[in-house]
């Protein structure tokens, strides 16, 4: 019974700080995030690793943050598993190391974080940490972009445009490069009048019809708490 009244105690007080955070009150919810972190707090580990990576609330240092990101990737929390391995692929606050950043990528992409997909689907397309593999990039990136990563949905159509671990598919082509560029995506874009400029009007018809049924399938969920590093 005590075990779960204190549970109980740190949701609230970890409710808190992450209220604290969205208000840009990074004072007080560093103060809170650290008294959880002390307690062992899985979750609080992950923000104050954010923290520190950011310099909110407390002067940056990716050392710090590397070291409560793999605390807490440790104990499961999937956000640190993603930046963790993010980090340890590019080389920051820790020696590169790709393949140690590839394994944290793959076990947070396997529990359906897009950000951990787009990042792997990443070091396959370059062989970075893992084997130059096309076909397991499409795979991931599609996976992020069904979720509605529009960074992914930008490279995914790509990928269809150019047949690059994919069958070459105007019409597939056109749907995710279509999505991307409604966020922006400038290369997306550019990508997508390439493509308009081939395809029938037949494609066309099928491709905004498809469009107009992913639009409505797939959330904006592009932004992330404020760390997220992508390998270049």
């Amino acid at each position: 019974m005590l075990s779960l009244e204190l549970d109980i105690g740190q949701d609230c007080v970890l409710a808190a700080a992450v209220a604290a955070y969205q208000r840009a009150d990074f004072t007080e919810a560093f103060a809170l995030f650290l008294d959880l972190a002390e307690q062992g707090n899985v979750d609080a580990k992950a923000w104050l690793g954010a923290m520190y990576a950011n310099g909110e609330g407390v002067p940056a240092s990716l050392s710090t943050a590397v070291e409560l990101y793999r605390e807490s990737a440790e104990a499961g929390n999937v956000l640190a598993q993603t930046n963790l391995g993010a980090m340890l692929a590019m080389g920051q606050g820790a020696p590169r190391d790709e393949v140690e950043g590839a394994r944290w990528l793959t076990r947070a992409s396997e529990q359906g974080d897009l950000f951990a997909q787009y990042n792997l689907a990443t070091l396959y397309s370059k062989g970075l940490g893992v084997p130059c593999d096309h076909v397991l990039a499409a795979r991931w990136y599609r996976a992020a972009a069904e979720a509605g990563h529009y960074p992914s949905q930008a490279r995914l159509g790509h990928f269809y445009a150019n047949g690059i671990g994919v069958t070459k598919d105007r019409v597939e082509a056109y749907v995710w490069l279509s999505l991307a560029a409604q966020h922006g995506v400038g290369t997306a874009l550019n990508a997508l009048e390439a493509v308009v400029s081939q395809m029938s009007a037949e494609e066309k018809g099928r491709g905004a019809a498809l469009v107009e049924a992913w639009r409505s399938r797939t959330p904006d969920a592009s932004r992330h708490a404020r760390l997220q590093p992508r390998p270049g």
